[in-house]
C-alpha cells in the first residue's frame, strides 16, 4: 500500500494568464505527484464548475484561492492515511463530499486536481507511465490526435465563427507520423495563408486565427494546406470541427456573424449536413445549442 501522507494546493497562472489550481500529493514512501488544471474558454451550464473567488480586487475575480482553500481543509483531511492507488476511493469520496451534482460545492478544479495528482502519485506508486496506469499494463495504442489549427469563436478575435477547425491524421500508421502529418499541414496553412496575405497571428488554442468570409473558407484553406503538404484529404487526414454553436445561438436563431446569416434549427441541421457531403468531416462537437435537444435529434439522424 502507498498510503497518502501530504496534499498541498497553490494558486499558478495557466497559458492564458489566468490563475489554476496546482495540486501536490505524497505519500509515506515519498512517491510523488503534481497536475494543474486546465481551464475552458468557453464553458457550457452543464459541464463541472469551476470555482472562482469572484473578487474583482484579484485577478478581475478569477482568483481560485477558494477552490485551494477546498483542497487544504476540506479534502485533505479525508484523503490522507488513504491508499493512493485506490483511484475510485478517493475520486467517489470527494463527489459524495461536494454532495452537487456539478461539483460546485469544492470546486471542479479543486477535485479535479486532487484526483489528477493522486493518479500521478498512484503511477509513480507501481514503476508505470501514468499512461500505463490508467490504460493498463497491455495498454499500447494512442489516440489519434485531433489538432487545432484554424482559431474562431470564443478562441480567436477574428470574425470566424466556429470556434475549432482540426485535422485528424486517421490514415497515419502510428501516433508519431500523425504527428508528423499535423505538424507539416500547420506549417503548409501558414504558407497558404501568407499567400493569401492573410493574418498568421495565432488565437486562443494556437492555431491560426484570420479573418474570412465564410466557415466555408476556412475548410477550402484547410484542403488546400492538406494537399500542398503532400497529404489527401479524407484518405490521410480529415477534419473535426468544434462548432460551439452555444455561444452564437440567440433568440433561437444560429447566428452566423461573420457570414451575416442565421439559421433555424432546421436551417442549421442542414448546414452542417451540407459541410459533411462536401469536405472528408470526421467529427463534429456542439454543432448546435447545448438545450436544442430537438435539433440534436435531428442532426444525429441525418449525419450520425
Amino acid at each position: 500500500m502507498s498510503i497518502i501522507s501530504f496534499v498541498n494546493a497553490r494558486e499558478i497562472m495557466d497559458s492564458r494568464g489566468n490563475p489554476t489550481v496546482e495540486v501536490e500529493i505524497m505519500t509515506e514512501s515519498g512517491y510523488f505527484g503534481r497536475a494543474a488544471v486546465p481551464s475552458g474558454a468557453s464553458t457550457g451550464q452543464y459541464e463541472a464548475y469551476e470555482l472562482r473567488d469572484g473578487d474583482p480586487k484579484r485577478y478581475g475575480g478569477k482568483g481560485v484561492l477558494k477552490a485551494i482553500g477546498n483542497v487544504k481543509d476540506k479534502i485533505a483531511p479525508k484523503i490522507i492515511g488513504l491508499d493512493v492507488t485506490n483511484q475510485g476511493e478517493i475520486d467517489n469520496l470527494m463527489i459524495e463530499l461536494d454532495g452537487t451534482a456539478n461539483k460546485s460545492n469544492l470546486g471542479a478544479n479543486a477535485i479535479l486536481g486532487v484526483s489528477l495528482a493522486a493518479a500521478k502519485a498512484a503511477a509513480e506508486s507501481v514503476g508505470l507511465p501514468l499512461y500505463r496506469y490508467i490504460g493498463g499494463v497491455q495498454a499500447s495504442r494512442l489516440p489519434i490526435p485531433m489538432m487545432n489549427i484554424i482559431n474562431g469563436g470564443a478562441h480567436a478575435d477574428n470574425n470566424v465563427d466556429f470556434q475549432e477547425f482540426m485535422i485528424v491524421p486517421y490514415g497515419a500508421p502510428t501516433f508519431r507520423e500523425g504527428l508528423r502529418y499535423g505538424a507539416e499541414v500547420f506549417h503548409a496553412l501558414k504558407s497558404v495563408l501568407k499567400g493569401k496575405k492573410l493574418n498568421t497571428a495565432v488565437g486562443d488554442e494556437g492555431g491560426f486565427a484570420p479573418d474570412l468570409p465564410s466557415n466555408r473558407a476556412a475548410l477550402d484553406i484547410i484542403m488546400e494546406a492538406i494537399q500542398k503538404a503532400g497529404f489527401k484529404p479524407g484518405v490521410d487526414i480529415s477534419i473535426a470541427l468544434d462548432v460551439a454553436a452555444t455561444e452564437f445561438f440567440e433568440n433561437n436563431k444560429y447566428v452566423l456573424s461573420g457570414e451575416n446569416t442565421s439559421f433555424d434549427r432546421a436551417g442549421m441541421v442542414k448546414f452542417l449536413s451540407g459541410l459533411t457531403k462536401d469536405y472528408p468531416i470526421f467529427s463534429i462537437e456542439d454543432g448546435l445549442d447545448e438545450n436544442d435537444w430537438e435539433g440534436w435529434k435531428a442532426l444525429t439522424a441525418e449525419i450520425g
